[in-house]
């Protein structure tokens, strides 16, 4: 199975593709697509359409997108929401089935930490992957999106997560 994970920006928005064979997984790509300043309309159509080029080269499957958080600054929450509307629009013109994750759930996943932090999750998303070098942090937020999928919302110590809840970063 390959799985695009995507973590949705405005200025940046991180993809990372990977397959799953087995438990085995096996890094395939990744990046980050730049909007320029300027017009929404004209940032959220560069997201839609370079998305959609990643999913015509690789083919992806699935896809597992984070889910926005709550921001500080209204105005800043809501042009994230369009970033990951647009994100999952991409898939969804791609007839392809959208997952969505917190990031609380991402961290746990990977780091068996839900407050870990961003440098804590580049590290481990190297070493799951076996990446000769640290992805980006916008790329390694997308991989550990896709790896939380593969694990079907499994962490590190492979305790499903079905079924319980997240309380201040544990599984409760």
């Amino acid at each position: 199975m390959r799985i695009l994970g995507i973590d949705p920006g405005l200025r940046i928005t991180g993809f990372g593709v990977l397959d799953k064979q087995g438990q085995q997984l096996t890094y395939v790509a990744s990046g980050s697509i730049k909007t320029p300043d300027g017009d929404l309309a004209e940032r959220l159509k560069v997201i839609l359409n370079s998305l959609g080029e990643v999913i015509a080269q690789h083919n992806p499957q699935q896809v597992a997108v984070e889910k926005v958080f709550v921001n500080i600054n209204p105005q800043s929450t809501l042009q994230l929401g369009q970033a990951r509307g647009a994100a999952i629009c991409a898939a969804v013109l791609a007839n392809l089935p959208v997952a969505e994750y917190t990031a609380l759930q991402l961290k746990q996943a990977v780091v068996g930490n839900g407050h870990a932090e961003k440098e804590q999750v580049q590290q481990m998303v190297q070493r799951l992957l076996r990446l000769s070098g640290l992805p980006g942090p916008d790329a390694a937020d997308a991989l550990a999106c896709a790896i939380c999928h593969a694990h079907g919302g499994q962490g590190v110590g492979m305790q499903a997560m079905a079924g319980y809840r997240m309380k201040r970063g544990r599984l409760v």
